[in-house]
């Protein structure tokens, strides 16, 4: 199965009192090797939302076939400097399986 994720986030006040170098240079280092060594099992895109939404600034859209790397994903995200030291913080998670219905009703028609 193929499951969709709608990861939501918010970048906290520590991480707008950063320079836009400082930024960059923590999602260089820490975030995106995360998520390239995952790559092959959890795909991701990200957008921007906090000019759209009070309640997040963020949100990432993740597809895999695994939820267990989309698991171990989260882990290790939360291991980095970013999430431990309270630069973001994850918000709601929204989990849905693609096109579950029709294979809920292949399963009925055996």
């Amino acid at each position: 199965m193929n499951y969709g994720i709608v990861l939501t986030y918010t970048v906290t006040e520590r991480w707008l009192a950063l320079s836009r170098e400082q930024r960059n240079a923590m999602r260089e280092t820490h975030l995106e090797p995360v998520f390239a060594s995952y790559a092959d099992r959890v795909r991701a895109r990200f957008f921007d939302a906090e000019a759209f939404s009070g309640r997040i600034s963020d949100f990432a859209v993740l597809e895999t076939e695994d939820l267990g790397a989309y698991y171990f994903l989260i882990e290790a995200l939360r291991d980095t400097p970013v999430i431990a030291e309270g630069y973001l913080t994850f918000g709601e998670v929204f989990l849905g399986v693609e096109d579950g219905f029709h294979r809920y009703e292949q399963m009925l028609s055996r």
